[in-house]
């Protein structure tokens, strides 16, 4: 599924790929949206073409040492930008953190959930993680079923745990271990 030339994995719908310096037009697009920011940990809004160059400049460097490893979503047939999908490298310890963000008009059609497993199914052959783990907002339930159908299991509630827009909010735990290794 991984090709390790192009670092790029293909699913039956979409390519997993590295991000280009041209789709930085097309993040801010997808990411100056006050529905995506609010049900996630790090993006800022308003985001702004700078800060779309500035995060895609950083992941070469990443990728090459296995800190960090980030992929556009794009559409198979047409090449169509969705979102975002990245794990971290906990080295250390064998297991990574998955985050994801999918442009609002593409929610509901379950990219997230097929990049998802893809990552997963990158982290335990490729990388050989021994477990892949990720969060979410209580009041983001609809990432919690994404990680519930790519297998993980919800391993723990941190109450009251973030504080954004001036009010607390629950980070849910998920995760999953590599039965291979």
């Amino acid at each position: 599924m991984f090709n390790q030339e192009k670092r790029t994995m293909t699913t039956e719908r979409l390519i997993l790929r590295p991000f280009e310096l041209s789709d930085a037009k097309r993040v801010s697009d997808l990411c100056n949206n006050y529905n995506i920011y609010k049900s996630t940990l790090t993006l800022p809004y308003p985001y702004t073409i700078e800060c779309a160059i500035s995060w895609i400049e950083a992941h070469e460097e990443n990728f090459i040492n296995n800190m960090y490893y980030e992929f556009a979503i794009t559409d198979k047939s047409t090449n169509e930008l969705y979102g975002a999908i990245g794990l971290t490298n906990k080295q250390a310890h064998r297991n990574g953190e998955v985050g994801y963000w999918i442009g609002e008009e593409y929610w509901g059609k379950g990219y997230a959930t097929e990049a998802t497993k893809a990552i997963i199914a990158f982290a335990f052959s490729e990388k050989h993680y021994h477990k892949v783990f990720a969060r979410h907002f209580a009041s983001n339930p609809g990432s919690g079923k994404v990680m519930q159908k790519c297998g993980m299991v919800e391993e723990g509630i941190f109450m009251q745990h973030i504080y954004k827009e001036n009010k607390y909010d629950d980070l849910i735990h998920y995760g999953i271990i590599n039965s291979e290794g």
